[in-house]
C-alpha cells in the first residue's frame, strides 16, 4: 500500500500540464538526438541544463530524464535504416535490423524495436520504484575485480558474434582491444600508440570506428556489387509495415531477457547499455531454437539488445538516486544538475524529497508511453526512406556519417579516420571477418585494463584476487564455459562422424 500512495503522489506531480508539456518536450528532443549519430544525451543535457534553471528543479529533471530515455528510442532508427549506428548501444540493433530491412522488414524492425523499448522502459521505472535500495546495496559490492570478470563476459559473447569461424571473431576482438589502448594511458600519462600525432593522444573514438566499418563499409560493398535500385525490397500496405503477431510471439522471451539483463546491468556503475545490449543479444541467441538466423535479420536479433538498452535506464537512475554514484557520463550530468540545484543524491533523497523521486519515477511511466504514441506512427513514415534509390541513399549516408563524425569533436582528422575505417571495414567484409566483435573490443578494452590494474593494485600485484572473490570467480568461470562452448560443439561431432564411419 505504501509504494501505491507514493506512487499517486508521483502521479500527481507528473500529470500537472507543466510537468506534461516538459516531459513531451524532453522525449521528443531525446528521440531527435538518438536519431542523429554523433550528438549523443551527455552533450545535449549539458547544452540544455543552464536553460533549466528557471524551471522547477523536478520539472527540469524530468525534461532532462526523458532526454536521456528518450534517445534510447531514437537510437534504433538510423541502425536499422541505413546501418549507421549512433551509439555504442546500437552496433548489436544493427545486425538483425539492417538485415530485416533489406529484406523488406524495415517496418517490423522499427516497430518491435519501439515495442520492446517500451516494455523494458516500464520494466526499468519498476525495477526502480520496487527494489531500488537492496539492488543498490548489491551493485557496491562490486570491485575492480568483479568488474574484470564481467567485461570478460562481456568479450566472451564474441562467441555468439563471429559468424562462421570463432578465430576470426577474436582476432577482431584482440584488434578492437589494441585500438583501446591507443592514445593517453591514464595511470602513467604515457602516449601509445600514437605514432607522433597529436590527435590520437585523446585515443580513437568509439563513433569514428563503428560508423566507418559499418555504415561507410556498407556502401562501398553495395556499390561494388552494383545491386542499386534493388538492394532494399518496401512492401506497400500499413499491414506489411507493422510487426505481426507472429513477430511479437517471436519477441516475447526477448522482451523479458532484455528487459532484466538491461536493468541489472544498469545498477552496475561504469557497465553501460553496450555491454547490456551485447549481453543479452548472446542470451537469446544461446538459448534460441534457430540461433543460425541470428544476424540474417532474426526479429529477437533485435527485440532483446533494444530491451536491454532502454531497461538499463531505469538500472542506472538506481545508484545515481539512492547512492549519488553516476554510472555514465549521462548519469553524471544529471548528478551535476541535482547538486547544482541543492539536493543530495543518497539514501536519504526518497524520505527528505519524495516529490522529486517519485515524480520522477511516475514521469518515465508517462514518458514511455509518450515515446511509443510518437514512434510507432513514424514507423511507416521512416520506412518510405528506403524507397529512395540507391545512387540517393548512398550520398546521403555517406553525408550523414562524415556530419555524424564530425559533430563530435569538430576535427578533420575524425573524418580522415573515418574514411580509414570504412576502408577497414570493406577489407573485413571481403575476408569474412565480423565487425561487431571489433566494436565490442573497442568499448570494453579501456574499461577491462583499467578494472585488471585496480585490481593488481589492491592485490599488490597478485593476480589470485581474481579467483578469490566468489562473484569475479563465478563470472571469470562463466567466460571460460562459454569460450569452449563452440569447442565442445566440434568434439562432439567429430565423434558423431566418427560413429558414424565407424558403423
Amino acid at each position: 500500500m505504501e509504494a501505491l500512495s507514493d506512487l499517486l503522489l508521483g502521479l500527481s506531480v507528473a500529470l500537472t500540464p507543466a510537468n506534461l508539456f516538459w516531459c513531451f518536450v524532453g522525449v521528443f528532443l531525446g528521440t531527435i538526438v538518438g536519431v542523429l549519430p554523433g550528438l549523443g544525451s551527455p552533450a545535449t543535457i549539458a547544452m540544455l541544463l543552464p536553460l533549466t534553471f528557471r524551471l522547477d528543479p523536478t520539472t527540469a529533471m524530468i525534461m532532462l530524464s526523458g532526454i536521456y530515455y528518450g534517445s534510447k528510442y531514437g537510437g534504433s532508427t538510423t541502425s536499422i535504416l541505413l546501418n549507421v549506428p549512433g551509439e555504442s548501444a546500437s552496433v548489436v540493433t544493427c545486425l538483425d535490423g539492417y538485415q530485416m530491412a533489406r529484406q523488406g522488414r524495415a517496418g517490423p524492425a522499427l516497430g518491435i524495436a519501439a515495442i520492446s523499448s517500451f516494455i523494458a522502459g516500464t520494466v526499468g521505472v519498476l525495477g526502480l520504484m520496487l527494489i531500488a535500495p537492496p539492488v543498490a546495496r548489491f551493485a557496491v559490492r562490486f570491485g575492480p575485480p568483479e568488474y574484470f570478470g564481467l567485461m570478460c563476459l562481456g568479450l566472451a559473447m564474441v562467441v555468439f558474434l563471429a559468424g562462421k569461424s570463432m578465430i576470426k571473431g577474436l582476432i577482431a576482438t584482440l584488434f578492437g582491444i589494441w585500438l583501446a589502448s591507443v592514445g593517453t594511458d591514464i595511470f602513467t600519462a604515457e602516449s601509445r600508440f600514437t605514432f607522433g600525432m597529436m590527435e590520437l593522444l585523446d585515443g580513437i573514438d568509439f563513433i569514428v570506428v563503428s560508423i566507418g566499418v559499418f555504415a561507410v563499409a556498407e556502401v562501398l560493398v553495395n556499390l561494388e556489387s552494383q545491386a542499386g535500385a534493388e538492394l532494399f525490397k518496401v512492401p506497400k500496405g500499413l499491414r506489411n509495415l507493422l510487426p505481426s503477431l507472429q513477430d511479437l510471439k517471436d519477441s516475447r522471451f526477448a522482451f523479458v531477457n532484455g528487459s532484466v539483463v538491461g536493468f541489472f546491468i544498469g545498477v552496475l556503475p561504469g557497465a553501460g547499455s553496450t555491454i547490456a545490449s551485447f549481453l543479452s543479444y548472446g542470451v537469446e541467441k544461446a538459448f534460441s531454437r534457430h540461433p543460425e538466423k541470428f544476424g540474417t535479420g532474426a526479429v529477437e536479433g533485435v527485440a532483446a539488445p533494444e530491451a536491454a538498452n532502454n531497461s538499463e535506464t531505469g538500472g542506472a537512475l538506481v545508484p545515481l538516486l539512492t547512492l549519488g554514484i553516476p554510472g555514465s557520463a549521462t548519469t553524471a550530468m544529471l548528478l551535476a544538475a541535482l547538486i547544482l540545484w541543492g539536493f543530495r543524491p543518497g539514501p536519504l533523497l526518497i524520505q527528505e524529497n519524495p516529490a522529486l523521486f517519485w515524480g520522477l519515477v511516475a514521469s518515465m511511466y508517462v514518458g514511455n508511453i509518450m515515446l511509443l504514441i510518437l514512434n510507432l506512427p513514424l514507423v511507416p513514415l521512416f520506412a518510405q526512406i528506403l524507397r529512395l534509390p540507391y545512387f540517393v541513399l548512398a550520398p546521403a549516408i555517406l553525408g550523414i556519417s562524415i556530419v555524424g563524425v564530425y559533430s563530435v569533436s569538430q576535427s578533420l582528422f575524425d573524418v580522415w579516420m573515418l574514411g580509414v575505417f570504412g576502408l577497414l571495414g570493406f577489407l573485413m567484409r571481403k575476408l569474412d571477418f565480423p565487425a561487431a566483435p571489433l566494436v565490442l573490443g573497442l568499448v570494453l578494452g579501456d574499461r577491462l585494463e583499467q578494472s585488471l590494474r585496480q585490481a593488481l593494485m589492491m592485490s599488490q600485484g597478485h593476480l589470485s584476487i581474481l579467483v578469490m572473490r566468489p562473484m569475479s570467480a563465478g563470472l571469470l568461470l562463466l567466460t571460460v564455459v562459454i569460450l569452449l562452448m563452440p569447442v565442445a560443439g566440434k568434439i562432439r561431432s567429430w565423434r558423431l562422424k566418427a560413429a558414424e564411419e565407424g558403423i
